[in-house]
């Protein structure tokens, strides 16, 4: 035991570059962006109107509802943990602002306020419960992910409701310079945060030693349980953040939006690399994944792709990025 907690001593000292780039390997990287570009070049020539740019800034505006997200997964994922719950914290989120703001007159910039440092108590609340019993942090956000929806639904009786506000319109259908969503440029910047706090924080090297092994990373003097606190924290608030962007784009607080918004940033992250068994992935990556994802829908549904059809290549790509995964896992641990 005393070898592993130095190592992972070293590790952590090093930080996530070792962790991360030299585990992993930067051809990863390389090989999904040369998929990605494949992908890109069959849809160019058989998909009508992928190439026009009005279609792919679209690719780029829905990439943001689940890129955001997505970034916060990836810590957690790394640090060995999942949630499941974001979607249903998005419809909260935004059942939320209509009952706040439409309902009970509160300012904008109030209830938008309390809405996210809600999702960050509950994301909280969630992490405490996982290192406190240690219940897996899939059955805690499964609970989270029945229960916010229902709550969700009940305050709003399944109905949206209307809010109306021109300034709030643009935060989520927005376009800078008449072109740019706004919504993409909010996900670069949250890939632009999680990536500085991956590979450049004392935080982002705690979650690689937690997620790699968690009993030397504790000997060592990392507090795993505030990492699990924290990273579950990070989820809700990103998912609070993608509920208020699409009530934007809305105009309403919807507490049906984002089903399967969970799953979209769950696949992105592990397209991107990032193992499930923890310790092992990047933002970068994630960010490949995230665009890879949103190109893969995009192209599907301008071919006309049945959505049923769709959902089949969705889960056999994932599953594909799995197993590779698994492979590289595996030829790592015999080079160790």
């Amino acid at each position: 035991m005393s070898s592993e907690v130095a190592h992972t001593a070293a590790d952590t000292r090093r930080g996530p570059h070792a962790l991360s780039w030299i585990r992993i390997g930067s051809w990863d990287n390389l090989g999904l962006l040369v998929a990605a570009a494949i992908m890109f070049l069959c849809f160019s020539f058989t998909a009508p109107h992928f190439l026009e740019v009005s279609n792919l800034l679209n690719v780029l505006q829905q990439a943001a509802f689940f890129g955001i997200i997505a970034y916060a997964m990836t810590l957690v994922i790394v640090a060995g943990e999942i949630d499941i719950s974001v979607g249903s914290q998005a419809a909260l989120s935004s059942a939320l602002l209509g009952v706040l703001v439409a309902h009970h007159g509160w300012p904008m910039w109030l209830a938008c306020l309390v809405i996210i440092l809600q999702a960050v108590l509950v994301g909280g609340i969630a992490g405490w419960i996982r290192a406190r019993f240690q219940v897996p942090s899939f059955i805690v956000t499964l609970a989270l992910y029945m229960a916010l929806r229902g709550l969700a639904m009940s305050l709003t009786n399944a109905y949206a409701i209307p809010v109306d506000s021109g300034k709030f319109f643009y935060w989520g259908s927005g376009k800078i310079f008449g072109q740019f969503p706004v919504a993409a440029l909010y996900m670069l910047l949250a890939f632009a945060v999680f990536a500085l706090i991956a590979r450049f924080t004392v935080f982002g090297r705690s979650v690689y030693a937690a997620g790699g092994n968690p009993k030397a990373a504790q000997l060592s003097g990392i507090k795993v349980h505030r990492v699990r606190i924290i990273v579950l924290a990070l989820t809700g608030l990103t998912a609070a953040v993608t509920g208020l962007l699409q009530s934007a784009q809305l105009s309403s607080g919807t507490p049906t939006i984002a089903v399967g918004l969970e799953f979209d940033a769950i696949s992105a992250a592990i397209i991107g690399g990032t193992s499930l068994s923890g310790g092992r992935g990047t933002v970068v990556g994630t960010f490949i994944g995230v665009l890879f994802v949103a190109m893969l829908s995009n192209g599907m549904v301008l071919l006309g792709v049945d959505p049923y059809a769709q959902n089949v290549v969705r889960g056999a790509v994932v599953l594909g990025a799995v197993l590779i995964n698994v492979v590289r896992g595996e030829r790592s641990a015999k080079k160790k």
